[in-house]
């Protein structure tokens, strides 16, 4: 059995837009190769809890350990800000998030979009940053598009680069935020496929997700949001097999009949 800390463990988190609360005491364990994915309606939190999660957004209460360190805070409530700028960089540039609009820098090419953050945030020697990020985009399936521009790909392409982006930071985790929701189906497949294959290889993920199939596929273990709040959570067979929860039986047949 293995002693190492949960590479993400988020406690009792709570997070509010002024009045509006949208996270409301929620607590998730990503331990070191496992797959977690988050599901439930829009509006249920999924996608800011992941913001949370990589620090891209401030929560209220309650704690983010990364390898098991806390996030240091100041202040309380809504001044709760993280009070150590190094630490946040360390959590962030090893949580690599793929977002559901890929977020490639148009006036560079998908070779230069993958190099960019570890030649400029991590400071690694440029050959080796280039052996790599040619090696994660032949992974990916584009390693022929190393020249091209974003614009001429299309959006599986685009987000299959940005996949690759967030592997050549050597994260301990990716963050994916709806990765497959702004494609056409038969692009979503050629994500799917490499976000199944990164499973398989054993990589530490969270996924957002409004794809059931892939969540049963690839998640060690499924967690139902519902305004705020775990609902029920467990594995993909118990969740996907024998609901308990009349919200996540409504949930999921509604998401069949779509």
């Amino acid at each position: 059995m293995s002693t190492q800390p949960p590479v993400i463990e988020i406690k009792n988190l709570h997070k509010a837009y002024g009045q509006l609360e949208v996270l409301k005491g929620v607590s998730v364990t990503a331990p070191k190769g496992h797959v977690i994915s988050l599901i439930g309606s829009s509006g249920s939190g999924k996608s800011t809890l992941l913001r949370c999660c990589n620090l891209l957004e401030d929560s209220q209460q309650g704690e983010i350990l990364f390898k098991g360190e806390p996030v240091a805070w100041h202040g309380d409530g809504h001044n709760r800000r993280p009070a150590d700028a190094e630490q946040v960089l360390r959590i962030r540039t090893n949580l690599s998030m793929v977002f559901q609009q890929f977020n490639l820098w148009a006036h560079m090419s998908i070779l230069q979009n993958v190099m960019e953050a570890p030649l400029t945030v991590l400071k690694r020697d440029r050959a080796d940053v280039e052996k790599a990020a040619r090696g994660y985009l032949d992974k990916v399936g584009i390693g022929d598009k190393c020249d091209v521009y974003p614009a001429q790909l299309s959006g599986g392409q685009q987000q299959r680069a940005a996949i690759a982006r967030g592997l050549c930071m050597e994260p301990e985790a990716l963050l994916f935020d709806e990765p497959t929701s702004a494609l056409d189906p038969e692009l979503e497949q050629e994500v799917i496929k490499v976000i199944k294959d990164l499973a398989s290889e054993g990589r530490t993920m969270i996924i957002v997700t409004h794809d059931m199939k892939l969540a049963a596929d690839v998640s060690d273990h499924v967690v139902f949001l519902h305004q705020g709040l775990i609902e029920e959570q467990g594995s993909p067979e118990t969740l996907f097999g024998a609901p308990k929860s009349e919200r996540l039986r409504g949930f999921l047949s509604a998401t069949h009949a779509a």
